[in-house]
């Protein structure tokens, strides 16, 4: 029998679906469909949570066929189809959280999702060089003087017209 790969994700959703009654066995007993998914080497759980993913036509019926392979034949069983149908209708349905799981390999709508990451984080990296640039741009354009603790010789003034040292009269 197969084993939940987390059974923590598995729970009370199924309950209505896995304790309802398919029909009666051949001692008149309640068959439900854990019991009978048991029966068959199956987790009871994981068969519901894969049953849940799927379009209800294709759960539909997958658990035909599953009832038709009764060995034992309840009493009460009437059509198999219609026992599916109405045990399907219990089930939670719910959309596929994980896009690897609905995009098959080659599948444009993967492309597409795999593309645009691709394209993001392209964008994200161009983003931080600019970023980077410009920061080294404005530290570099009001970075002091590279010569730490210059003096600076005073600069006689000069006449303007002759550019020549003024001198003291003295």
């Amino acid at each position: 029998m197969e084993r939940p790969a987390s059974p923590a994700n598995l729970g009370a959703e199924f309950d209505a679906f896995l304790f309802s009654s398919i029909g009666e066995d051949r001692n008149g007993m309640p068959l439900s469909v854990v019991s009978f998914l048991a029966r068959h080497d199956l987790d009871p759980w994981l068969e519901a949570a894969r049953l849940a993913e799927l379009p209800a036509e294709a759960a539909t019926r997958k658990l035909t066929k599953l009832i038709q392979t009764i060995a034992y034949q309840p009493l009460t069983l009437p059509d198999a189809g219609a026992i599916a149908t109405r045990l399907i209708a219990l089930l939670p349905r719910r959309p596929r959280a994980d896009i690897q799981q609905l995009a098959k390999p080659g599948d444009a709508t993967a492309a597409a999702l795999t593309s645009s990451k691709a394209i993001t984080a392209l964008v994200l990296i161009a983003i931080f060089f600019i970023l980077m640039l410009g920061s080294q741009f404005v530290m570099s354009r009001h970075a002091p003087s590279t010569q730490p603790n210059a003096v600076h010789a005073p600069v006689a003034p000069h006449h303007p017209a002759t550019d020549a040292p003024l001198t003291s009269g003295k």
